[in-house]
């Protein structure tokens, strides 16, 4: 018997759940300790510097850099209008042939060379918005970055995601709507997953999903790096992986428990160091989050018989039951070695995996 393996993905119907909300750059928090918070409630606030546009007014004009200074109508730290008259040459006679140089964007002056001829414009700034992402209670501020919001509920993990945080209500499959979050027991084909898309569906839970029908809704094959930022239609989290694969039963019993629901998913997903999960947090204000107990787990010892699923190339997201657990390390194709396990696919397929490159699996 050993113990070596990633615990299993998190499905719990009463967790305490808690969120670290940051901004990407320093700002102003918005809310204070105590106070209860939606989903799309500003936490903080910044604003990202614009982009800068280089303006190589001097050879526009045919000047020198102190002939332009002599001519420019602005100054540093003035603001400009896309269109705006920021320099003129006299012309011929004071009349004829002049030359007139305009602002390419809105913003703001931020630097005049004269030994270029140049002028640096610095478009506005953006704002920079931090929601809460799940309904709850600010516990903590973090001073110019953000809050740490807790709350109680429903926490389910999927094992792959793509798309944004987002938040919708809970609902089968014929009830996709505008703001729902539509979930299979099943497989979600491209057709079923335009569908619901087409039909409004915030996000698509399923229990998997074939390789080529995730390559036709991305237009590309997913890379290595973290997921989560991708323009799709409807966010789409998968909670057992890629195939022919049902959503485990105590998933989609609890799933369809919370139809009706609020719930709020992402679908960030890392699969190297640093794991990153998707998830689905529904919330319910009856719970108190200090009377909630630490996020179901697998049974912590991996024994044969148990059931797993493998996390890692060539057989990711593949459901398997152990079958072998050799003692000795083994050196694999890497040149490392370690403990390894023997697995046999729901295929019938005997396989040999790294017990770190598994994770139990919760029926």
């Amino acid at each position: 018997m050993g113990t070596a393996y990633t615990p299993g993905l998190t499905v719990n119907g009463r967790a305490r759940i808690e969120k670290t909300r940051r901004l990407p750059l320093r700002g102003e928090v918005l809310v204070s300790v105590g106070q209860r918070v939606e989903p799309t409630t500003v936490l903080a606030r910044a604003e990202l510097p614009g982009e800068a546009v280089l303006l190589r007014a001097g050879d526009k004009l045919g000047l020198t850099g102190d002939e332009l200074i002599a001519l420019l109508q602005v100054e540093v730290g003035d603001e400009v209008t896309e269109g705006q008259l920021l320099a003129e040459t006299p012309g011929l006679m004071g009349r004829w042939f002049k030359q007139k140089l305009l602002s390419p964007v809105t913003g703001t002056v931020e630097a005049i060379t004269a030994r270029t001829g140049n002028i640096a414009l610095r478009r506005p700034p953006r704002p920079v918005e931090l929601q809460a992402y799940v309904a709850g209670v600010v516990t903590e501020i973090l001073p110019h970055e953000g809050a740490v919001v807790e709350a109680a509920g429903a926490f389910i993990q999927g094992i792959f995601g793509v798309g944004p945080e987002r938040q919708g209500t809970l609902a089968l499959a014929d009830q996709a709507a505008p703001g729902t979050v539509v979930i299979l027991p099943g497989q979600v084909t491209r057709a079923a997953y335009d569908e619901a898309a087409e039909r409004g569906a915030a996000a698509v839970v399923a229990g998997s999903i074939l390789d080529a029908d995730l390559r036709a809704i991305l237009g590309h094959d997913i890379g290595v790096a973290i997921t989560g930022e991708e323009a799709v239609p409807a966010t789409l989290i998968l909670t057992e992986g890629f195939g022919d694969v049902a959503m485990a039963d105590r998933t989609w019993n609890l799933l369809h428990s919370l139809v009706g629901r609020s719930a709020s998913i992402a679908g960030a997903t890392q699969i190297r160091a640093g794991v990153i999960r998707p998830e689905i947090v529904v919330p319910d204000p009856s719970l108190d989050p200090a009377q909630m107990g630490a996020a179901d787990q697998a049974e912590q010892n991996l024994v044969v018989g148990a059931r797993i699923r493998l996390i890692r190339e060539p057989y990711f997201g593949l459901l398997a039951t152990v079958e072998q657990l050799p003692p000795e390390p083994v050196t694999i194709a890497t040149g490392a070695q370690t403990r390894v396990l023997g697995a046999r696919l729901d295929n019938g397929d005997l396989v040999q995996a790294p017990r770190a490159n598994v994770e139990i699996v919760v029926s």
